[in-house]
């Protein structure tokens, strides 16, 4: 997450850099040996099967059993395991996640319209036929990964869900990552990781036919594997390490930016983050809270590197060159903490998803509870894309349906475009309609 060297060179004497990064090469560079790997595990799984998963299963995730799918009444009692604290947490987040997704649905409508007499178009909203969410649970099980992954799609309408999800140090799958599967709704579930999880449930490995599309978060030999299987079937998006970017003024608390930038760089020694500041004082005392913090944080060892090698620290002079330069970017996840967020916030178009004011925070999204998805995307593709919802799993199918008092204008048209580019059958399709039409006169 690094400004554009073009955007800088525009800014040049209007920013000051306080922090930068301690390393110069991107964080999300592709690694040739995840690629490589990746490639030769996806052609050995295409080519051996169910055999191949099984043996990556027993090398990679050191699983023994002798099913590779949790039974339904596995997934229901996993929350029996849980302490009754952590699973009403994990009820509430499901439930909030599924009402906004149910809000996106409603709001996406289908509609038939006349555009002119004689030609009906429109368009519907058809869920996709099956999806595989993959569930990760490596350093840190994301429990909320279901609710945003299979709970979504179902409430999109999508059929058949399954998911694959890694067993755990003691050989078995987190019970909160499958308590938060069945109760988002899926079909079945998998104790299955990494790459041989997404191959099977792309070429249909697993006792069901392939899945049209593969969702969810991983390392990045999941990431470059849903690039490669990225044709085979469709993919949510291609998400890097987590981001986080604050844009605050003086009116912000040093302690609680700080807090923030920390909750996301501990997801891992590669995760960045930035603050973009109209106040200096602010600016470095941040960079002095982060330091603090991270004294007694019991997950500095991870989050300590991420900030030092990745994070950056940054002093706009003046609201507009601050908006620019978050805009640039675009980061994964974005905080205001500004005594006018409402100007930012009418302002800023690049961000996967936005969290506005002191009393929002990046990681409430994370677990579930503001509703809203975490599946977002990363290095700059808030630019272009948005992050998962419930219309990525909809399709919106155009239908037209002509009459014969319209085919004159349109089959005349037809004709002439379709000659002057000399493509003859297309031509005929008009020429032949024009002439079953002077025939009914």
């Amino acid at each position: 997450m690094l400004f554009s060297p073009h955007v800088l060179e525009a800014l040049r004497g209007r920013y000051t850099t306080v922090k930068q990064p301690g390393v110069t090469a991107p964080a999300a560079q592709r690694n040739p040996d995840v690629i490589r790997t990746v490639s030769e595990m996806l052609s050995r799984i295409e080519r051996d099967g169910l055999s191949a998963v099984r043996a990556y299963a027993a090398q990679l995730d050191h699983w023994t059993g002798a099913d590779l799918e949790v039974s339904g009444d596995g997934l229901a009692d996993a929350g029996d395991r849980l302490p009754v604290a952590l699973r009403e947490a994990i009820e509430l987040g499901s439930s909030r996640t599924k009402a906004f997704a149910r809000e996106q649905r409603a709001h996406l409508t289908d509609f038939e319209v006349e555009l002119v007499p004689g030609i009906i178009t429109g368009h519907r909203y058809i869920p996709v036929g099956s999806v595989g969410a993959y569930l990760p649970a490596g350093r840190f099980p994301l429990t909320a990964s279901a609710f945003m992954t299979v709970g979504v799609a179902k409430v999109a309408g999508v059929p058949r869900v399954i998911s694959c999800t890694p067993p755990g140090p003691d050989g078995r799958p987190n019970d909160a990552v499958l308590y938060a599967a069945h109760l988002s709704g899926a079909d079945r579930v998998f104790c299955l990781g990494g790459v041989q999880a997404l191959a099977a449930m792309a070429f249909g490995l697993l006792g069901e036919a392939p899945v049209d599309m593969l969702v969810g978060a991983g390392n990045a030999f999941v990431a470059e594997a849903k690039r490669q299987l990225f044709g085979v079937v469709a993919i949510d998006l291609l998400a890097g390490p987590s981001e986080v970017a604050v844009l605050a003024d003086d009116s912000a608390d040093p302690a609680l930016v700080a807090a923030d930038l920390l909750g996301q760089a501990e997801h891992g020694i590669n995760s960045p983050a930035a603050l973009v500041s109209t106040s200096a004082s602010l600016a470095a005392s941040v960079a002095d809270e982060v330091e603090r913090q991270l004294s007694t944080l019991a997950t500095a060892h991870i989050a300590g590197p991420a900030w030092h090698d990745y994070g950056t620290v940054t002093v706009a002079d003046s609201p507009d060159t601050a908006i620019t330069l978050m805009d640039d970017l675009a980061p994964e996840h974005l905080e205001l903490m500004t005594d006018d967020d409402d100007f930012y916030l009418e302002r800023l178009r690049n961000y996967g998803s936005l969290f506005i004011g002191p009393w929002s925070t990046v990681a409430y999204s994370d677990k579930g509870m503001a509703g809203t998805n975490h599946v977002l995307p990363t290095a700059g593709g808030a630019k272009h894309s948005a992050g998962l919802s419930v219309s990525r799993f909809l399709k919106p199918l155009t239908f037209q349906r002509v009459t014969q008092a319209a085919t004159p204008e349109l089959a005349e048209a037809v004709q002439v475009i379709s000659e002057s580019e000399g493509m003859a059958a297309h031509e005929a399709t008009a020429v032949r309609r024009l002439e079953t039409y002077a025939a009914m006169a």
